[in-house]
């Protein structure tokens, strides 16, 4: 178990060192997919769900989708750039690369900056691409979320996850139902000699979006109709600062260790489960599997999953995320490259490939993975899930959060405070745009 948790913090580092897996009638020399000389060429800006991952069966099973994509398209020739691990960097850097006419042809592009994308009209139609049938088969948030004012989609949302409670059975057999449910468990796991419960506290969209489901659980909103910030007003700032509060004290409590505040990544928390230093974690869906293939059987054994608990048993939230695939380039071939790109590597069979959820209901039946009983469970928790607000200032509220939940979580500023200063922030940057 020990090798297995030094192996994951080895994963955890940089994404751009990790090797390119050959397959059968590889087609693949370094960033290159294709032929060298091929007359076609199409720019794609990915995150690891490609060639390059981290697990050596998906970078296998991704080197040979992209390789099989490209024999049946000999003249064309794919590039591939890496992303940074800093997600919210890398996607603000190629924003403004797209409004400068030197994004790249084709990217990944996080849901919850799709807005912004959209708003600065620098995404190209996918529509003649995708039929009605299949458009119709999207989940309603994720078909809202990449629809146009003009009815047009403008990306294809191939993948969406969830934030569940992850616990050790054998220290947590009792599903916590709510918050207080869950720090009592986590001070047991501490008298355990545990570290208690981890969750993500840095500056990171992770800290944002795992955190509000204890706020949505309560009926609270970030924005209104218009986009708007209001979350700092009336019963919205009081849900909010009790949302905060129940973070503030798991740490002062001692039920969360202080380095929360410095955690900003979810291989941490297979690190740990790996290492046997935690019980409990909140993290995403695509977990589990992880969780699967790093821990020995035994281990795997002890680990389960459930609903994040809310201030009551009734109260309850979680989020929505997940990427798209979108097109910057007016080349119509390019377009139409991305778009099958999208379509042939990512709708469907990378969904089955890293088990991560599809977004189309349809595709549930098709892949025999997805009827596990943990798949059919994050799929029905799907219909309650929901999606960070389709405004453009959603960026800099979750920006200004993050720096919030910073203060709160190491004490240097209280509650209120850090709260009424988070919301000011965000109302300033909703009247500039």
């Amino acid at each position: 178990m020990k090798n297995k948790a030094i192996m994951l913090a080895l994963l955890a580092g940089s994404f751009l060192a990790a090797p390119v897996v050959a397959a059968a009638q590889d087609l693949i020399t370094g960033d290159i997919v294709g032929k060298a000389d091929a007359p076609n060429k199409l720019i794609f800006r990915m995150t690891t769900d490609g060639p390059r991952n981290n697990e050596p069966a998906y970078a296998e099973g991704y080197s040979k989708l992209f390789n099989d994509f490209i024999a049946k398209r000999p003249d064309w020739q794919i590039e591939l750039q890496m992303m940074s691990g800093d997600i919210g960097q890398e996607q603000a850097r190629m924003l403004e690369q797209a409004k400068s006419g030197s994004a790249p042809d084709c990217a990944a592009v996080d849901s919850f900056v799709l807005p912004l994308f959209k708003k600065s009209g620098v995404l190209q139609s996918f529509s003649p691409y995708f039929s009605k049938e299949e458009i119709g088969q999207l989940f309603p948030f994720i078909r809202e979320g990449i629809t146009g004012d003009d009815g047009n989609i403008y990306a294809w949302w191939w993948s969406t996850d969830l934030r569940v409670l992850y616990r050790n059975k054998e220290i947590v057999p009792d599903a916590p139902q709510t918050w207080d449910d869950l720090k009592k468990a986590a001070l047991r796991s501490v008298d355990e000699g545990m570290e208690g419960i981890l969750f993500n506290g840095s500056r990171y969209e992770g800290t944002t979006f795992d955190w509000l489901a204890n706020f949505w659980g309560q009926g609270g909103k970030l924005v209104d109709d218009q986009g708007k910030p209001i979350f700092g007003e009336g019963d919205n700032r009081e849900k909010f600062i009790k949302a905060v509060n129940y973070y503030r004290d798991l740490v002062e409590s001692g039920a969360a260790p202080k380095r929360v505040a410095t955690l900003g990544s979810y291989d941490d928390f297979n690190a740990a489960a790996a290492a046997g230093t935690t019980a409990l974690f909140v993290g995403g869906n695509w977990q589990y599997a992880q969780l699967k293939t790093a821990l020995d059987e035994e281990e795997f054994a002890k680990w389960t999953f459930s609903p994040l608990p809310g201030p009551t048993a009734n109260e309850r939230s979680t989020g929505t995320g997940g990427w798209t695939v979108a097109a910057f380039s007016k080349d119509a071939a390019k377009v139409k490259a991305c778009a099958d790109l999208a379509r042939e590597i990512y709708m469907g069979p990378a969904n089955a490939l890293q088990e991560q959820l599809p977004t189309r209901a349809d595709l549930y039946e098709k892949y025999e993975v997805f009827s596990t009983p943990a798949n059919k469970t994050f799929a029905e928790a799907l219909k309650v899930g929901q999606a960070r607000p389709g405004a453009a200032v959603y960026p800099e509220i979750s920006n200004q959060i993050q720096i919030m939940m910073g203060k709160v979580l190491t004490g240097t500023q209280a509650t209120e405070a850090a709260v009424d200063e988070a919301f000011t922030a965000s109302l300033t940057a909703f009247k500039r745009s």
